[in-house]
């Protein structure tokens, strides 16, 4: 994870992964040919995504519920912070674990988890609560996903935008009438 921070992506990345993107199996060949690049430089930046560990694996594609879970939730956990290793380690082990974040604030942990039904959900919620140094969670179900995860949009905005040009900040303005509007400036 720590190469992959640091690593910060250029044009030519942006433009691979965007192509790469849409098929994830293209052959090399015909991902240099749609990105305009020698096929000798996309290889080499494959190679060294893959080393880096800067692409998601396959199993990230697959629906939590094409394997029967369905439903989805957050787990929010407070844990001792002197057993924050034994507790990560043991999240680990427990698959309906998708992710785990540590955020900023009053939440220790947070947790996206899947399950098969309310009733899994409590198991799995169980299980949480149960590992070392965990003190209290939180369960909050997901209703339905909105907007799933994606990488494409973030890919094309970067590509698009001129390096060394600032977003535009946003400020009060007068309209005709008099009312404040808020327009966008350079």
């Amino acid at each position: 994870m720590a190469a992959e921070a640091d690593y910060q992506l250029d044009e030519t990345d942006r433009r691979i992964l965007a192509v790469l993107d849409e098929d994830p199996r293209m052959p090399v060949l015909l991902l240099a040919q749609k990105t305009k690049l020698a096929r000798g430089t996309v290889q080499s930046r494959l190679e060294r995504y893959r080393e880096l560990g800067l692409l998601r694996l396959a199993s990230t594609r697959i629906p939590p519920s094409a394997l029967g879970c369905g439903l989805a939730a957050t787990v929010s956990v407070e844990l001792d912070q002197h057993q924050l290793e034994d507790a990560v380690t043991a999240l680990r082990q427990i698959p309906e674990v998708l992710e785990c974040f540590a955020p900023a604030g009053g939440t220790d942990l947070l947790c996206r988890v899947v399950a098969r039904n309310p009733d899994d959900l409590y198991r799995v919620s169980e299980e949480i609560r149960l590992c070392p140094g965990i003190l209290r969670t939180s369960t909050s179900v997901f209703l339905r996903e909105v907007v799933g995860y994606r990488i494409r949009p973030l890919l094309l905005a970067r590509q698009e935008a001129p390096r060394g040009r600032r977003a535009p900040r946003l400020e009060p303005a007068r309209g005709a009438s008099g009312t404040r509007a808020v327009r966008g400036t350079r």
